[in-house]
């Protein structure tokens, strides 16, 4: 699907339409794209700051704040390098047909939930599952 596609400006998907229509792959391929290119700016607002606060602090107190902060600016790097790999991933569903379909019963994932979290690869009951499941497993 190209993104000129007709998409009426204040479209939102709704459950009354066919699923995974071509308007619907739009609206999600673009809110992907969308949300990537602001993850990648706040990436490289990211490395600006990081490149500007290399300055030697003679204050210990100082010096230790500051390297607290590079470590939070670092970690929120990478989990925005991995959010925008999981993205990337979406598109590629979306590409070849596979978009918004659990991946482990292959139910329609709903669309409030991609909506809200367009990367979602499980439906709702899916993930519960898998959250349980883990929770079990950690504390072994």
């Amino acid at each position: 699907m190209k993104s000129e596609s007709f998409l009426p400006e204040n479209y939102k998907p709704a459950e009354s339409e066919p699923f995974m229509n071509p308007r619907q792959l739009e609206y999600f391929r673009r809110k992907l794209l969308a949300w990537k290119a602001e993850l990648i700016e706040q990436s490289a607002e990211t490395l600006e700051g990081l490149a500007e606060s290399g300055r030697n602090v003679p204050d210990l107190a100082d010096r230790a704040s500051e390297e607290t902060d590079r470590a939070l600016e670092l970690r929120t790097r990478d989990r925005q390098r991995k959010l925008v790999s999981k993205i990337d991933a979406a598109i590629r569903r979306i590409d070849n047909g596979e978009y918004g379909f659990c991946e482990l019963t292959g139910e329609p994932i709903s669309l409030k939930r991609l909506d809200a979290r367009p990367i979602a690869t499980l439906t709702l009951e899916a993930q519960e599952r898998h959250e349980r499941r883990e929770r079990v497993h950690r504390d072994d």
